[in-house]
């Protein structure tokens, strides 16, 4: 119930300033996000793919009203880049991206946002790695997908995501399994209308299951973005009887969430990448994690009457 309070959070500039003054607000973001620069976070790339797990890194943004920042975020991930090719990490680590970051929102969005996620997309590939195109709220997803059937033209490995909220998803889902790409099914962390989305969690649950499965038995690569417990058994069991062998699926967690089971998996024989995100910019990605789970909001709630 309270999910879509903090998403409404999420965008209120007035929450915003009291949250990020809170003195106990930077010691609990650390948990999910574990640094503002490339410097912060190279250490923890090199621990966690020293575990054997693979990372996808994510420059947190998406607030950008200018060319000029939509460039910036583009260098932001260029710079990520060069220092993974310098660290020759890039068969472990690869790159996720919103295309709102690259200026999808502003006039002539479209053009935009594909002229300058490009030469990440190229970056990557040129390191030994890829681009996964995260999914946003409903209006942006023609614009994405059409970008990333116009990237796989000529790196057919770039990613992208899908949504099991979405009534859409289960259509998008057969077009992409049947296209070979490389695919991260997430159960939705945006609020939506009822038009567009289911509101219930069980059928969204439902939902994705129903996707997984398309996703398991087509010609792509499944991404099993999920914490949770049922699903990943359940994922496990459609892999089986799909005939998949472990590196041709993966599952992708949150830095900063059930960490254990991110090494149980990996120690399986399991292809583990961990959801990292880093930057200054932190607060939608925040907030939406608080939403998605009680339990983070519990811990968020508990810190602050601990500490306040």
């Amino acid at each position: 119930m309270l999910g879509p309070v903090i998403l409404a959070a999420s965008r209120s500039d007035r929450m915003r300033r009291m949250i990020s003054a809170a003195p106990v607000t930077k010691s609990v973001v650390d948990r999910f996000i574990p640094g503002e620069s490339v410097d912060d976070v190279v250490p923890v790339i090199k621990e966690l793919t020293g575990k054997g797990l693979f990372m996808t890194m994510d420059v947190v943004g998406e607030d950008i009203t200018t060319p000029e920042q939509a460039g910036a975020a583009r260098d932001a991930y260029l710079e990520l880049i060069g220092r993974l090719g310098e660290l020759e990490l890039g068969a472990r680590a690869e790159m996720s991206v919103k295309l709102s970051m690259f200026g999808q929102a502003l006039p002539g969005g479209h053009e935009l946002a594909l002229a300058n996620v490009r030469p990440v997309v190229e970056a990557a590939a040129a390191i030994g790695t890829t681009v996964t195109l995260d999914a946003e709220d409903h209006t942006t997803l023609d614009s994405m997908f059409a970008i990333h059937d116009e990237l796989r033209k000529d790196f057919p490995q770039t990613g992208c995501v899908i949504q099991s909220y979405l009534f859409r998803t289960e259509k998008d889902a057969r077009r992409l399994a049947a296209n070979g790409s490389r695919v991260r099914l997430v159960k939705g962390a945006y609020k939506e209308p009822a038009e567009v989305a289911y509101q219930q969690k069980h059928e969204i649950d439902r939902a994705y299951v129903r996707i997984l499965k398309i996703l398991m038995e087509g010609a792509g690569y499944p991404m099993i973005g999920s914490h949770d417990p049922r699903l990943i058994s359940i994922a496990q069991e459609l892999a089986h009887r799909a005939r998949r062998k472990p590196d041709e699926y993966e599952f992708q967690m949150l830095y900063g969430i059930r960490s254990d089971e991110h090494l149980r998996l990996a120690a399986e024989g399991h292809r583990m990448r961990v959801y990292t995100a880093y930057g200054t910019d932190w607060y939608g990605y925040f907030m939406r994690r608080l939403a998605e789970k009680p339990a983070n909001l519990r811990f968020f709630a508990r810190s602050m009457i601990t500490k306040g």
